[in-house]
């Protein structure tokens, strides 16, 4: 076997009252093993490690923008709006031209009821009328006679008087038979069902043929249902503070009248932010004692239909003015035992722990409430502790479209 001249350190001093010994093998041919006295000092200290550079993290200056501070709710959307189609009158359907589902508007036919029976209603009338109109000639031309007779005694005074009280009466009874013939016209133009708003339409509940009964609403039948398109509603319930501020900012001459159009955002559930503004138009009275909240309304514009009755909203309301606000990203926030925190960069390069309180997303950034303020720079990550060294490297805090930050796509990239 051939034999090597390689020393093997074998990584163990003993220690043995104050003397340490290193063993080598192999040293020589002739040589087995060779215990070599050291020192404590040279066996601990024979070769000084070289101090390790500080880490190179990214680090990124807050953002600062002038943000209003919020409130989200949740919601939903009704119509401005909305109508039970009910026949005033009764009869058969002789006619369906609902467009269900589709648009209609104000004025449009969408039920035909049988116009016969009300067409002979209104020729009923009509003849009432001239027989009403027949006596009233006739009893006009008496009175004129016993207008002329009475002053010389002819007839007698009751007599004359009669002739009076009877013109009245036959005058009454033509206005009597106007307005029937003006109520029997009614009903017949009842007998077309229009849409009485403009709006969205449902399925028609009644088909032709079939009867209906009119009248009022609790006995009409339901023939379909109509609602309103634009603008829509979206109702949601606030809790106390945020009604103590709006009321004072809503009402502040006490008059029960809204002094300022609040703005407010809105999203559906399929979209991300809040990319539908409307105003606050309505606050409620009081405050439901079961639920601690109150009932508000905002109005949206709704020109492509894409609201709908039912609908849930999210609602995000403006609290207070808008004033300065720090935003960072989220990559630069940890968490220790529950408390949020970010590792701020001091003036001698080092890392300084600082909690943070944090608050909602704004395009892609976090909003810090409390913690951070305008210029200060954060370490963006890296395996850094409170206190140590660090290289700083500087990147953006800017949100990419892609919705990484300038960091984060570099990461991707390697």
């Amino acid at each position: 076997m051939a034999r090597k001249a390689t020393v093997l350190l074998l990584a163990t001093a003993l220690v043995t009252g104050g003397v340490a010994f290193t063993y080598r093998d192999a040293l020589a041919p002739y040589v087995g093993s060779i215990l070599v006295p050291m020192s404590p000092r040279e066996a601990i200290g024979a070769v000084p490690p070289a101090p390790a550079p500080p880490p190179q993290v990214p680090v990124a200056e807050v953002v600062t923008r002038e943000v209003a501070p919020w409130s989200e709710f949740t919601g939903f959307v009704a119509a401005v709006g909305s109508v039970e189609l009910r026949p005033r009158v009764g009869g058969a359907i002789e006619h369906v031209s609902v467009p269900e589902g589709e648009i209609v508007a104000e004025g449009q036919l969408l039920f035909q009821i049988d116009p016969r029976p009300f067409e002979v209603a209104v020729e009923t009338a009509q003849a009432q009328l001239r027989q009403a109109e027949a006596l009233r000639a006739q009893a006009e031309t008496d009175f004129q006679r016993a207008d002329k007779l009475v002053p010389n005694g002819t007839i007698s005074r009751k007599s004359h008087d009669d002739a009076s009280a009877k013109r009245r009466e036959r005058q009454a009874q033509v206005e009597a038979a106007a307005a029937a013939v003006a109520a029997a016209r009614l009903d017949l133009s009842y007998a077309q069902v229009t849409a009485p708003i403009t709006g969205r339409v449902d399925r028609a509940l009644v088909t032709k043929g079939n009867l209906v009964a009119g009248g009022n609403a609790g006995a009409a039948t339901l023939l379909t249902t109509i609602v309103s398109i634009d603008p829509v509603h979206v109702y949601f319930d606030i809790d106390e503070p945020a009604y103590l501020d709006l009321i004072t900012r809503a009402r502040p001459d006490g008059s029960g009248r809204a002094a300022a159009r609040l703005p407010v955002r809105i999203a559906l559930v399929t979209e991300s932010g809040f990319p539908h503004e409307g105003v606050l138009d309505f606050i409620g009275n009081g405050i439901d004692r079961g639920t601690g909240t109150v009932r508000a309304r905002a109005v949206i514009p709704n020109r492509d239909g894409r609201f709908a009755p039912g609908l849930f909203a999210r609602v995000r309301l403006a609290t207070d003015m808008p004033r300065q606000t720090v935003l960072i990203n989220d990559l630069a926030v940890g968490t220790d035992q529950g408390r949020r925190y970010v590792l701020v960069l001091d003036a001698g390069n080092k890392a300084e722990y600082r909690p943070v309180e944090l608050g909602p997303m704004i395009d892609g950034l976090r909003v810090v409430a409390r913690g951070l303020t305008s210029g200060e720079t954060i370490i963006m990550k890296g395996l850094v502790r409170p206190g140590m060294e660090v290289s700083p490297q500087l990147v953006s805090m800017a949100v990419a479209a892609n919705g990484k930050t300038d960091l984060a796509a570099k990461a991707a990239a390697q």
